[in-house]
């Protein structure tokens, strides 16, 4: 329910370029990753193509070497073809894949080597099909290319096998176009992110804004309508911010975390608000209830659960409202809870709304003296209340009512004020 807004415009912008850096950072290393992946695997299947379609130059004259092996016309033929290509290698194999020929470019034997252990690892490609190899050896690549050879009876006659080299040179080249893609994608989310940092910067103005005011609005109605509860069961507000700023204290000793104590506010405030639906002959009654007179106040937790149930940011309250007059016993109402079913702001409310009922003075009572009304929580520890939360409580409660004990109304709205803005930072001073 605790709402969160930025302390300060400072805050706020330096948050949004945090954030907006980070997130622009974060974009731009994977959309220049994607970058280099993408042209790093487009220029390793231009290199594959243009090999493969180098490599068809040479299928006729292959051909005629896998037909007759005996046509030395047709191996100087393919020499030639060699010397006026890319090619650093040409082999040709029969249909049984036995190697029957073969011709190098002067290159070292580690090349040729590397070739000859790559054969045992390709496929050999059927009728419309070729196969394309990377290897690697030392700064540079070969690319193995083996296209498939056919005779005039369109039978499989043998194999045609290309090798080409890419150097030093060529390959760093094709690594600074890679680099240049992925740094150009990486630059423009940034510069992106740059030019889109002012717009952004005033939506979160403009809806901190806007959260801000809506904040404020709902703690103006969360005090009206606690003060309007007020008014019609004892004439006095008093009670409801004594209680919250009781409430609070002892959530903070227990450590619980911030939004269950926002949810406390809002429920210690409006713990009664199902007063409202009670009779004026039972409410303001001087005397004590009868038996169903009783029965019927009971039927204003329920009832404050009924009133707050359409507005969502009144949800959390929910649970004080229902539970705070459970006993750890299960002897309380309306659902006779027992123990840590309770739900935990709605056992520290019911220790705190006693001991403010007790020390406060009303029309029917005296203010109990502090240490009377200790020896009365503590005697009814684990009957109507938690004993965990009445031992932090026993700790803390004589500074509480020594705050509170003399503060005018004035007082306790600015403690109030002051509570809210720590657990709702609201702009409201009123």
């Amino acid at each position: 329910m605790s709402i969160v807004l930025p302390e300060n415009p400072r805050h706020l912008r330096w948050m949004l370029a945090r954030k907006l850096g980070a997130a622009a950072i974060a974009i731009g290393l994977v959309a220049g990753g994607l970058s280099y992946q993408l042209e790093t695997r487009r220029a390793e299947q231009s290199a594959l193509e243009n090999a493969a379609e180098g490599a068809r130059h040479f299928e006729s004259s292959a051909t005629q070497i896998v037909m007759d092996t005996k046509a030395p016309e047709e191996h100087a033929a393919l020499k030639r073809l060699l010397d006026r290509s890319r090619f650093v290698a040409i082999r040709v194999f029969n249909s049984d894949r036995v190697l029957i020929y073969e011709t190098w470019e002067d290159v070292s034997s580690v090349l040729a080597n590397s070739v000859r252990f790559a054969q045992h690892q390709h496929d050999w490609p059927g009728q419309g099909q070729s196969h394309q190899n990377w290897i690697a050896v030392g700064d540079e690549r070969l690319i193995q290319v083996v296209l498939p050879l056919f005779g005039t009876d369109a039978k499989l006659a043998g194999y045609l096998e290309g090798v080409s080299r890419l150097d030093k040179q060529f390959l760093e080249r094709q690594r600074e176009q890679v680099r240049n893609g992925a740094v150009t994608a990486s630059l423009s989310v940034l510069v992106t992110a740059f030019l889109l940092y002012p717009l952004l910067l005033a939506m979160l103005h403009q809806s901190g804004e806007r959260s801000r005011l809506l904040l404020d609005s709902n703690l103006s109605l969360l005090r009206s309508l606690g003060n309007a509860i007020a008014k019609r069961d004892s004439d006095t507000d008093a009670h409801n911010y004594r209680v919250t700023i009781y409430a609070v204290a002892l959530a903070e000793t227990l450590g619980l975390p911030k939004p269950e104590i926002s949810d406390l506010v809002v429920g210690a405030f409006l713990h009664d608000v199902g007063k409202i639906g009670i009779p004026d002959q039972i409410l303001l009654k001087p005397g004590k209830l009868t038996t169903d007179e009783f029965e019927v106040m009971k039927t204003h937790a329920l009832l404050g659960i009924e009133i707050v149930a359409d507005n969502p940011w009144l949800a959390g309250a929910a649970q004080t409202i229902r539970h705070h007059h459970e006993h750890f016993d299960g002897s309380g109402y309306p659902d006779g809870l027992v123990g840590d079913a309770i739900p935990r702001v709605a056992r520290i409310f019911a220790v705190v709304d006693v001991f403010d009922a007790l020390t406060t003075q009303r029309p029917y009572k005296r203010p109990m003296p502090l240490g009377e009304t200790l020896v009365i929580i503590e005697r009814d520890s684990g009957r109507q209340f938690d004993p965990g939360v009445v031992v932090a409580f026993l700790e803390i409660a004589p500074d509480l009512l020594a705050r509170t004990a003399h503060a005018s109304s004035t007082d306790l709205r600015q403690e109030m004020r002051l509570l809210l803005a720590r657990y709702f930072r609201t702009t409201a001073t009123h």
